[in-house]
């Protein structure tokens, strides 16, 4: 059976001249299989599909019921539908770069297999139906579906115990959070369960959990992607975008994922550049900006944030990058407008459900989607300035430099018990994702290194709108110089609390 925690030696995932410095590394086992080393092994008959199944469904055997990733899972139709990836490749019918590789999907984005979620009692799943857009897509490349992925409700909040669903755990340490929304999706990535999943960004919710479980998310420019098939949460803001090991990886299936479609009126019809063709590893010339953020995150800036920032800029600048230190435009004034704008939108969504069904909704979700009742039109209209404001200025910003580079989050993970003392709010200051969904921006998140205390920490990569190709480079160009994302979590470990 192929191992989905260990990875052969393949060119797609070049092994760096040293380790990076800057910050702890635990413990894990190296050299996690990635996607792209799951294509070529396929393909150059060292593994089959229904191995890397089969693989995947013993990792979920032995720690969904730990870690909290799946709401439903397929084993059977993923069985079958290895056997059939197997049974064409050995005829020489190559679907496409996805082929008999298995995926998992947010369950809030529909699926033929069964119905959604949204991990809620109120959502009433007879309303979506079927593959959304992006799964027909992924289909189509060849990907099998493992199943449906944790999330919060409503992919917003935080998990509530009380409810009859999965808590999203950490797979580094189970007693911290997985991050939100995409919980399932950056967990069963790190652990194994899947070798890509898609998430949904309103605010930060495929790099949050990315950061978190140390492993890659991208978030397209607004439009790139189709949203047909997926549970609202803000009209203007919502993106779908990939979480898996490596940037390489990521860059795979947002080529399959990305280009309009008439079932979505947001999605841009803008010529699209292959990403993963593009993955040279050189970054001479290069612009890129850097922002640490640190007067954001105050006293939440976890003390291997500074050192692991500094190494990251340098493993770009070996790879031909400029590095300029710069301030973000309007940084504190997006972020507060990225916040009216989604819960305004949200509560419109929600509000007769939340009139008729309140105890319902868990406790977190109802009282971060109630809050948007003191949000006035006035608030709403002075936040749409705002934007136009930003994006212009942002624009400006990116005259001088290509791309722009922050930590995902300045701190690691959170835990349960201070998410349940102080609310997930408490540390929104040192997550640094809103910004760019508000603004529109592509931005990838990668592993940049590890707290004292062995939590993953992110780094963020964030470009101009349509331009995914180059932050995708820069991206594997740092994990040509790193092994971050390559890491392994130690599962196995009980929970504490």
């Amino acid at each position: 059976m192929t191992e989905l925690a260990t990875s052969p030696t393949s060119p797609t995932s070049p092994a760096p001249d040293a380790s990076p410095a800057g910050s702890t590394q635990p413990g894990a086992a190296p050299a996690a299989l990635t996607l792209a080393d799951a294509a070529a092994a396929l393909r150059d008959g060292t593994t089959t599909s229904v191995e890397l199944v089969q693989a995947a469904i013993a990792v979920a055997d032995a720690h969904d019921e730990a870690v909290g990733m799946f709401l439903a899972r397929y084993t059977e139709t993923a069985l079958a539908a290895a056997e059939a990836a197997d049974a064409a490749l050995a005829a020489g019918a190559d679907v496409g770069p996805l082929h008999g590789l298995p995926l998992g999907i947010k369950d809030i984005i529909t699926t033929a297999e069964g119905p959604s979620t949204a991990q809620s009692l109120v959502f009433d799943s007879s309303s979506m139906s079927g593959d959304a857009v992006v799964v027909s897509r992924l289909r189509e490349a060849g990907g099998i579906m493992m199943g449906k992925l944790t999330t919060m409700e409503f992919a917003i909040g935080a998990p509530d115990p009380d409810k009859p669903f999965p808590i999203p755990r950490n797979p580094w340490n189970l007693d911290h959070w997985a991050g939100g929304s995409s919980s399932g999706s950056g967990s069963s990535v790190a652990a194994g369960a899947v070798l890509a999943a898609l998430g949904t960004d309103t605010a930060g919710s495929i790099r949050i959990p990315a950061a978190f479980c140390g492993v890659s998310g991208l978030m397209g420019t607004f439009g790139r992607v189709p949203k047909s098939g997926c549970v609202p949460l803000g009209y203007s803001l919502d993106h779908i975008g990939p979480l898996a090991r490596s940037a390489r990886d990521c860059a795979l299936v947002f080529d399959v994922l990305a280009g309009p479609h008439p079932s979505d009126p947001t999605t841009l019809d803008v010529p699209t550049t292959p990403c993963a063709a593009g993955l040279t590893g050189d970054l001479t010339g290069v612009r890129i900006g850097a922002d640490r953020l640190a007067w954001m995150a105050g006293e939440r800036e976890d003390p291997a944030v500074p050192g692991a920032f500094d190494e990251a800029l340098a493993a770009l600048a070996r790879r031909g990058a400029d590095i300029i230190e710069i301030d973000l435009p309007l940084y504190a004034e997006l972020s507060a407008a990225e916040w009216v704008v989604m819960l305004s939108e949200a509560f419109a969504y929600h509000r007769p459900d939340l009139q008729e069904r309140w105890a319902d909704y868990g406790a977190p979700t109802r009282e971060i989607l109630a809050t948007a009742v003191f949000y006035s039109a006035a608030d709403q209209v002075q936040a749409q300035r705002v934007r136009r404001l930003g994006a212009k200025a942002l624009a400006g910003a990116y005259e001088d430099v290509d791309l722009i580079v922050t930590p995902t989050a300045s701190c690691g993970a959170l835990s349960f018990a201070a998410m349940a003392e102080r609310g997930v709010l408490d540390a929104i200051g040192a997550i640094h994702t809103a910004y760019w969904d508000i603004t529109g921006n592509p931005v990838l998140s990668v592993p940049m290194g590890f707290t004292a205390e062995g939590l993953p920490l992110g780094l963020q990569i964030a470009g101009r709108p349509f331009e995914e190709a180059l932050l995708l480079r820069a991206g594997d160009a740092y994990q040509r110089e790193s092994t971050w994302h390559l890491q392994a979590p130690p599962l196995g470990l009980p929970a504490t609390g």
